[in-house]
C-alpha cells in the first residue's frame, strides 16, 4: 500500500491547532517533527517516529527531536492512502454519522489544506505554512497510537480507553472514571484544553445543573459533567460522526439516553438549532473550541444562560487570551477566572 504525505512547515506553538483543524477535511492524525524534548508524561502517553536512533527501549517510544529541524520549527506530516488510480481515499461522514470513503485528487487536498491554513493565519502566527507533497510506502501509523494511549488522571478523574482495564491501585485512587473510545476523529481528553475544562466543570458544578456543551465531539465533557453531578446535558456539534461516538461513550459510562441529548448543527447561526437548545436554561455553557469559533459564539451565550450562569471557554492559545476575554466582556459577561495549563488558556465568566 502507498500513502501520499502532505507535509506542512510550521512552528512548535501551532502544532496542536493545525492538527485539530485538519481533522475537518479528513486528515486524521499526524506525524510531528520538531526539536521539542519529550517529557516523562509524553513518553508514557505518546507514540512518535524518530529519524535518529531509538533512545528509550523500555517504553518503546522514540524522541521526537529531529537533528535536521531548525530550532522552533516543526513539520506536520499527514498521510492519505493512494489508490492505483492515483486518487486519494478520504474518510467522510454523512448526516447520519455513517462513515464512507470518497476519492479526491492530491491537488484537491492540497487546496483544502491551504484554505485551512489561510483561515488559521487570521488569528494565529503559524509560521511558514508551506506545503509539500510526496509518496511513501506502507505504514501502520494510523492504528499504532492505540498501543501507546494509556489511562491517565486529571486530578481524581481516571480517563481510561476501552482497550485497557483498571487495576487495584486505580480502584483505590480514582473517585470518578471516564471510559472512552475516542477513535481517530475526536480527542482523548489528554489535551491541556480539555483538562482545563474538566477542572472548571468540577469547580463550578452544582447539583442537578443543566449543561450545554458546544462542540461536544465524543461527549467527554458532557459525560463528565453528569458524573460531577449535573442533572442533564445537551451537546451540539457540526460533525455528524459525533453521533456514534457519543452513543458509544454514553453506553460505556452508563449514561441514560434521556440524560444527554445531542444536536447536530450550527448553534451560532442556525435558528432551528438554537430553538432546540433553548433559551436561558443552562447553569453552565462549556465550549472547548478554537478562538475563531468562540468569538462569534460568545454573543449568543448570555441568551442561553440562567442568571448567574457560568460560561467556560478553552481551546485558546496564550496569544489569543485577550481576544476571547474581550468577546466575553462585550457580551456583557463578567470574567471571573483565567486558567492556564502549558501554553493554553481558559476564560471563564458569569452572567450577571
Amino acid at each position: 500500500m502507498k500513502w501520499m504525505r502532505f507535509r506542512i512547515r510550521t512552528n512548535e506553538e501551532s502544532e496542536d491547532i493545525i492538527v485539530s483543524s485538519m481533522m475537518d477535511i479528513g486528515l486524521e492524525g499526524a506525524q510531528i517533527e520538531d526539536n521539542a524534548p519529550l517529557t516523562a508524561a509524553d513518553k508514557e502517553q505518546m507514540f512518535t517516529d524518530d529519524l535518529q536512533d531509538a533512545d528509550d527501549e523500555e517504553t518503546g517510544v522514540d524522541s521526537c527531536a529531529y537533528s535536521n529541524v531548525e530550532e522552533g520549527a516543526a513539520y506536520l506530516n499527514f498521510f492519505l492512502e493512494l489508490g492505483d488510480d492515483n486518487m486519494l481515499n478520504v474518510n467522510v461522514y454523512d448526516e447520519n454519522g455513517e462513515e464512507s470513503t470518497v476519492k479526491k485528487t492530491p491537488d484537491q487536498i492540497k487546496t483544502e489544506i491551504k484554505e485551512v491554513l489561510d483561515e488559521l493565519r487570521n488569528f494565529s502566527d503559524i509560521g511558514d505554512g508551506t506545503i509539500s507533497v510526496d509518496v511513501t510506502e506502507d505504514i501502520d501509523w494510523i492504528n499504532n497510537w492505540k498501543q501507546y494511549f494509556h489511562k491517565f488522571y486529571v486530578e481524581n478523574v481516571l480517563v481510561i480507553p476501552s482497550w485497557e482495564t483498571m487495576d487495584a491501585e486505580d480502584e483505590k485512587k480514582a473517585e470518578i472514571v471516564l471510559h472512552i473510545d475516542p477513535g481517530t476523529a475526536f480527542g482523548t481528553g489528554m489535551h491541556e484544553t480539555t483538562q482545563l475544562c474538566i477542572k472548571a466543570l468540577k469547580k463550578y458544578m452544582t447539583k442537578d445543573a443543566e449543561i450545554l456543551d458546544v462542540g461536544t465531539g465524543s461527549g467527554v465533557l458532557s459525560i463528565l459533567a453528569k458524573k460531577f453531578g449535573a442533572g442533564h446535558a445537551v451537546g451540539t456539534d457540526l460533525d455528524p460522526c459525533s453521533e456514534p461516538a457519543v452513543a458509544d461513550n454514553k453506553k460505556a459510562n452508563g449514561i441514560k439516553e434521556e440524560d444527554f441529548d445531542l444536536i447536530i448543527g450550527n448553534i451560532i447561526d442556525d435558528e432551528s438549532v438554537q430553538n432546540k437548545v433553548g433559551k436561558e436554561k443552562y447553569d453552565i455553557v462549556v465550549a472547548n473550541i478554537l478562538p475563531y469559533v468562540l468569538v462569534p459564539l460568545t454573543p449568543i451565550v448570555p441568551g442561553l444562560l440562567k442568571k448567574g450562569g457560568i460560561y467556560i471557554t478553552s481551546g485558546i492559545i496564550e496569544a489569543k487570551e485577550d481576544v476571547v476575554r474581550k468577546a466575553h466582556e462585550e457580551a456583557g459577561l463578567e470574567v471571573i477566572e483565567i486558567g492556564k495549563q502549558g501554553e493554553w488558556v481558559s476564560v471563564i465568566s458569569r452572567k450577571a
